[in-house]
């Protein structure tokens, strides 16, 4: 069976769905992967056939990308993210569409493409599931987690919840009508398919248990871990480092633009030198830069063989690392900067992984250094990540997926 994977937004939103993919072309289907032309090479690399998605980078939640400052602008408001999705909307959906028709079988639709993805199934008649990064769907257990806002009780965390719901309805609006009258698809035949649409949430339901209040057909089924380079080694000055001395702390803020990259490498080597710890700081997107006899600065490393050698990790609290450093079983130290960061950072914390939350905004050497201590030096942090990630590791989230793909492919029907 022909299966594709759209999905869009950061590095993170890409790299969980080639595991996925990978696990569904060893059950025997072809799989493609439609997103950003920047991640052609990651999904080529992993074996996965390639579809560029012609998305506009900071209209699918990479704000301060091409901001004429070599991609370290100033994170975009909410104001300004609603009007640039609504302004591309119609872009985006022709290039969903597109990828939908260029032959699949199947769709398998991120969060971030869904309400796009979604109309374009029903147009082309195309059997179509969910495979949300993030538990989109109103509930009273938590707040809307795109608003990064603390509980506001089960009433209001509900109400909260389907205002997001609205917003998300409001920045994607342009592109469903274009969709809808394109396909000729009506309001009441999309509202009856999402009744009953699948889907399933690549997340441990030991971090996030499946809310009580969601409706039948929406699944949290554990987490779809990229793929692996099995004979991956450290660089030599990697591999040096991590033999000079005690495990280090790993600091990295991954896809996120920080405006003021100096300043903030200046708050980390000093936070590093008060923790009186060892650090290995990625760069990222943050284009952090830190060097020094305890702290060692590098490019792209997988999170999967990095993080075991850490003492604990510093870092943003995105989906995709937030799982990383738990299937690693070490404790966390969380700087969030957006949207669903502050959710996963509150998860680590009530978990007992994490001794608490620095945001960006408020981010202190001072703070950050007695957090890093706490995490390094405090053995029930150590000992509930491993309990945790033994869990985890137990989990086969992209098995549920398969099979629920192939139950699709025995119904032979539109759905």
């Amino acid at each position: 069976m022909r299966v594709l994977i759209a999905t869009a937004g950061s590095h993170g939103d890409v790299v969980p769905y080639t595991g996925l993919g990978l696990r569904l072309r060893a059950a025997g289907h072809e799989v493609s992967v439609a997103t950003h032309t920047r991640s052609a090479e990651l999904v080529r690399r992993c074996g996965l056939c390639f579809h560029p998605l012609p998305l506009d980078d900071q209209a699918m939640g990479e704000p301060g990308r091409g901001s004429g400052d070599g991609g370290r602008g100033v994170l975009l408001s909410p104001v300004q993210q609603m009007r640039l999705a609504r302004q591309l909307a119609p872009k985006m959906a022709d290039a969903v569409a597109g990828a939908c028709a260029s032959g699949a079988e199947v769709l398998l639709v991120s969060g971030s493409l869904a309400p796009l993805g979604l109309v374009a199934a029903v147009g082309l008649c195309l059997p179509s599931i969910g495979v949300f990064l993030q538990p989109l769907a109103p509930t009273r257990e938590f707040p809307p987690v795109v608003l990064g806002t603390p509980s506001l009780g089960r009433l209001g965390n509900l109400t909260a919840g389907y205002c997001a719901q609205s917003l998300l309805a409001c920045a994607f609006g342009p592109g469903v009508r274009h969709l809808r009258c394109r396909f000729g698809v009506t309001r009441q035949a999309l509202r009856r398919r999402w009744a009953t649409w699948q889907v399933y949430h690549g997340f441990s339901p030991v971090v996030v248990p499946r809310p009580v209040d969601w409706r039948p057909g929406m699944e949290v089924a554990g987490y779809w871990w990229p793929s692996q380079t099995l004979d991956w080694e450290p660089e030599p000055r990697l591999a040096d480092f991590l033999r000079s001395g005690p495990p280090p702390v790993y600091v990295g803020l991954g896809s996120m633009a920080v405006g003021d990259p100096e300043s903030v490498g200046r708050c980390v080597a000093r936070a590093l030198k008060l923790a009186k710890v060892r650090g290995v700081v990625q760069a990222g997107w943050a284009g952090l830069s830190i060097e020094g006899d305890d702290v060692l600065t590098v490019g792209e490393v997988p999170h999967a063989e990095l993080f075991p050698r850490m003492s604990a990790v510093v870092h943003h609290a995105g989906a995709g690392t937030t799982a990383a450093g738990l299937r690693a079983g070490v404790p966390s130290v969380q700087v969030p900067v957006m949207l669903d960061q502050p959710f996963w950072a509150s998860r680590l914390v009530a978990l007992d992984v994490s001794p608490g939350s620095i945001p960006l905004r408020r981010l202190s050497a001072e703070d950050l250094a007695a957090a890093i201590r706490k995490a390094v030096c405090d053995p029930r942090y150590h000992r509930r990540a491993r309990q945790l990630a033994v869990s985890i590791r137990a989990e086969d989230g992209a098995g549920r997926v398969l099979a629920a793909v192939e139950r699709l492919a025995d119904g032979g029907r539109c759905r």
